[in-house]
């Protein structure tokens, strides 16, 4: 973005960063970043069945930054302060994208995602032109992280 955050956007930012201090969310997102690395569909639901604390841990997750990408896809949020100020929802997109295309055949939800899936999207390329190779980098990190937590399983 070429033009300078409102003070409207940068309150509403604030806002989003006070919301994710909540100690449940903070518990869940803790949780999700440590244990969900489903590679289909039937995996995120082993993982996180729904109805189980881990189920309600990944729905947290994912609605948080499902809400919060909707606020920057309808242009409430700055794009450039959102993106600087908020990696973390990339992450959450990456580990989730694997049970995407499952849950919305399964549940006949075709806009499962759908915000955070755009705004990851249009992170990568905005990543790309201002740090390239950050992406690839942070990937190899979560494999890394991954195969330490299947080790520990």
């Amino acid at each position: 973005m070429e033009t300078k955050p409102t003070h409207e956007q940068a309150k509403l930012q604030l806002e989003l960063f006070d919301m994710r201090r909540e100690a449940r969310l903070r518990q869940a997102r803790d949780w999700y970043m440590k244990n969900y690395f489903p590679e289909s569909f039937e995996d995120g639901m082993r993982l996180a069945t729904p109805g189980t604390e881990h189920g309600t841990n990944v729905m947290m997750v994912l609605g948080y930054w499902e809400q919060a990408c909707s606020l920057l896809n309808y242009g409430l949020l700055h794009e450039d302060l959102f993106f600087e100020n908020n990696g973390e929802f990339f992450q959450v997109w990456e580990r989730a994208k694997a049970i995407v295309p499952g849950f919305r055949q399964q549940f006949a939800a075709p806009h499962f995602l759908s915000n955070l899936e755009k705004s990851a999207t249009r992170f990568e390329a905005w990543i790309g032109k201002r740090a390239p190779g950050h992406l690839e980098r942070m990937r190899e990190f979560v494999k890394q992280m991954r195969a330490q937590t299947a080790k520990a399983a």
